[in-house]
């Protein structure tokens, strides 16, 4: 079984195994997207390797963090609309 690490994403609890992403946690959260364009549209991430910039959130205060690029740590706090 592998280890889980605890994290916040907009004020909500969420554990993932040691290794994922902050995108992948987010996706696997009940959170209702990443940032919002300013239409209104949901945003996240498009190519996975860190190019698109379209899943950038705040990271422990850190704004414009691509989260496909970031593994998750035990105790981050993760706002994706700040």
């Amino acid at each position: 079984m592998p280890e889980l690490l605890q994290l916040t994403i907009d004020g909500s609890e969420v554990r993932v195994a040691r290794g994922a992403t902050v995108a992948a946690a987010i996706l696997a959260s009940d959170n209702s997207g990443f940032r919002r364009s300013v239409s209104g549209e949901v945003r996240g991430p498009l190519c996975g390797m860190g190019i698109c910039f379209e899943c950038r959130v705040t990271i422990n205060g850190a704004a414009h963090c691509r989260s496909c690029q970031v593994l998750c740590e035990d105790a981050m706090d993760v706002r994706t609309r700040e």
